[in-house]
């Protein structure tokens, strides 16, 4: 039990680590690049990996009230989806940077023979800040689709 809330923590603490690591990076060139990922394309993988249900959890329980900034309004216009895919894409890169800290850090549990506690880690890491940033890509995609829409639309 007690790896399950150190492992939490961490994960937490890499969030704040993750967001302040992108503040540094933001401008650089290849951020561009990163901010163009996309791991899974595939609709049914991600059903298969249940990102559905991470979708209703973060939609229907205290998750909801973590970002503010990450919610789509009925109506918006092209210029107020561009702002909201930055901010999403701020949030995924925050989350992958938080991913890959973790990762290491689990990976070295693991290997100096804290087997359980790197491998509850790993799995916190996966289910806090992989998951949160392939909804964040899948998100992107959605939004992507409806920026073409409202671009072709004649004035």
């Amino acid at each position: 039990m007690q790896y399950i809330f150190y492992s939490i923590s961490i994960t937490f603490f890499s969030w704040i680590a993750g967001m302040f690591l992108n503040e540094l990076i933001k401008g650089k060139p290849f951020y561009d690049n990163i901010s163009n990922l996309n791991f899974i394309k595939n609709g049914s993988i991600n059903k298969m990996i249940g990102m559905d249900i991470f979708r209703w959890t973060v939609k229907n329980t205290f998750f909801k009230y973590f970002n503010d900034k990450l919610k789509l309004k009925t109506k918006c216009k092209g210029s107020e989806l561009t702002v909201l895919r930055k901010e999403m894409t701020f949030s995924e890169i925050s989350h992958l940077i938080g991913f890959v800290l973790v990762a290491f850090v689990a990976v070295f549990l693991v290997f100096s023979k804290a087997i359980k506690f790197g491998i509850t880690l790993l799995i916190v890491n996966v289910l806090l800040n992989l998951y949160p940033s392939l909804l964040q890509q899948r998100n992107k995609m959605r939004i992507d689709k409806l920026l073409k829409n409202v671009s072709a639309i004649p004035n």
